[in-house]
């Protein structure tokens, strides 16, 4: 009979291996104890906002920017959920 004892020790390594490395994955932090994966949100001055708002205002209708805009605000909703 024979001994599959090779086999196990290879399944073993796999798995102790796998584990070792999706255990580093899941405790990546910033420095202030949020996950790394969450994006940092610029916050801008009123002014600012302001200032974009007009720029936002003068582009022609159906503009491409002011679309990808809208997709950055949604973008910015979902980094502030995540922290």
């Amino acid at each position: 009979m024979m001994s599959n004892a090779g086999c196990w020790k290879w399944r073993l390594a796999v798995l102790a291996i796998t584990t070792s490395l999706l255990n580093g994955c899941g405790t990546v932090r910033s420095e202030d104890g949020r996950l790394a994966t969450c994006p940092p949100v610029v916050e801008y001055g009123r002014e600012f906002q302001a200032r974009a708002a007009e720029e936002l205002a003068r582009l022609p209708e159906g503009s491409m920017i002011a679309e990808i805009l809208s997709e950055y605000a949604v973008t910015r909703d979902q980094a502030r959920a995540c922290h």
